[in-house]
């Protein structure tokens, strides 16, 4: 499989379709009286998750969502956090609370994400988020994950009965995605830090999904020909964490950073946050 045969994955693409798809819905909302609003909380001041905020924000502006922004500074303790999370969850308004991860290390996270009401819990970072994602029966899963699903589905790539190989295990990303494919019919293998001979287990992998926050770390000799490459990191420099153009030699089918996951993680948000609006907005 040469590179000019390989499959460019394109996120905006996908994340267009989707978009396309809640701005009736959205305007049937507003009929009702309802404006779906989307809140996010970002505590610190780290570069890049101020970039993500702003993105999200500027994508709802664009479809009509309202979105509400809590900054909170740095010294911020769990206990602020978890009140200001708590105070959206009390506004009827509000229809789905991101808090923008990751949080200054002195703050329990997992708290903070548990602070949000499972109704308005549209990035499915909650424990009973993630247990009713490998359930199959979340309403919100994890947005990254299910942006990784939507892609496979958009370009009719076929999951049930591949091989998927999953390089990462955080809460929030590896093992989500996991279990979707699971769902999905794969066969799935779940990689990490600790994994004997990570590259042999990927080179037996049908489906590559890339979630371990290191650039450029899946080299291209671990790509089996004419696997499908899902990368789902973003480091500084728009690298994400694969080395593209070396997989890309071997892949059928592959996505670029930027333009690959990104677009359609943001576009799955704004879906679940309509979602939200429309199951439990007055």
């Amino acid at each position: 499989m040469t590179h000019s045969e390989t499959l460019v994955l394109d996120g905006g693409a996908v994340a267009d379709r989707i978009r396309e798809g809640l701005a009736p819905r959205i305007a049937r909302l507003k009929e009702r009286g309802v404006v779906p609003c989307l809140a996010t909380v970002l505590v610190g001041d780290d570069p890049a998750s101020a970039t993500y905020v702003r993105m999200k924000g500027n994508a709802c502006k664009r479809l009509g969502i309202a979105s509400i922004r809590v900054e909170l500074p740095a010294a911020t303790t769990t206990e602020e956090l978890v009140a200001a999370i708590r105070g959206l969850n009390g506004d009827a308004a509000v229809h789905g609370i991101l808090l923008q991860h990751p949080v200054p290390p002195h703050i329990d996270e997992r708290a903070a994400f548990e602070a949000i009401a499972a109704q308005k819990d549209v990035d499915g970072v909650t424990t009973l988020g993630y247990a009713r994602t490998a359930f199959g029966l979340a309403d919100f899963p994890c947005c990254t994950p299910a942006a990784i699903m939507a892609i496979l589905a958009h370009y009719e790539l076929p999951v049930s009965g591949r091989h998927a190989v999953v390089i990462g295990r955080s809460p929030i990303l590896g093992k989500p995605v996991s279990a979707m494919l699971l769902n999905a019919d794969a066969t799935v293998t779940t990689c990490h830090s600790r994994t004997a001979d990570l590259p042999a287990i990927v080179r037996l992998a049908d489906i590559v999904v890339a979630a371990v926050g290191k650039p450029k770390f899946v080299r291209g000799d671990w790509i089996k020909p004419g696997a499908v490459v899902l990368d789902a990191g973003y480091n500084p420099g728009n690298v994400g964490d694969v080395d593209y153009a070396a997989c890309a030699a071997h892949a059928s089918a592959i996505t670029p950073v930027p333009a690959g996951v990104g677009p359609v993680t943001i576009a799955t948000l704004l879906k679940h946050t309509v979602d939200a609006a429309e199951k439990f907005g007055a």
